[in-house]
């Protein structure tokens, strides 16, 4: 079944749920500055509104729009900064 995710103090809500390509979560982020962690390989594309990100080793921060995707390697750091609410999808491989 699926699992709901909770961070940044309700912040950032997602439900987790197995896809053809492997596990996934689809969530939603409030407006703020986010840091997270990878485990695995992400690739987290935007559904919905912008995410400003900083990627693992890169100084200059990038816009990803809708349908944009970018990818974090795994045991990786990458900060977001979202200024309104922001849907996305997140693949882990």
């Amino acid at each position: 079944m699926f699992k709901t995710n909770e961070y940044f103090d309700g912040n950032v809500k997602s439900i987790a749920f197995s896809t053809p390509d492997g596990p996934a979560t689809m969530g939603v982020m409030a407006a703020g500055e986010y840091e997270f962690g990878t485990s695995s390989i992400e690739y987290m594309t935007v559904i919905s509104g912008t995410m400003v990100v900083q990627l693992p080793e890169e100084q200059e921060w990038k816009t990803y729009d809708p349908f944009d995707t970018f990818i974090v390697q795994k045991d990786k750091k990458f900060r977001l900064r979202i200024a309104a609410d922001t849907a996305y999808l997140c693949l882990y491989k």
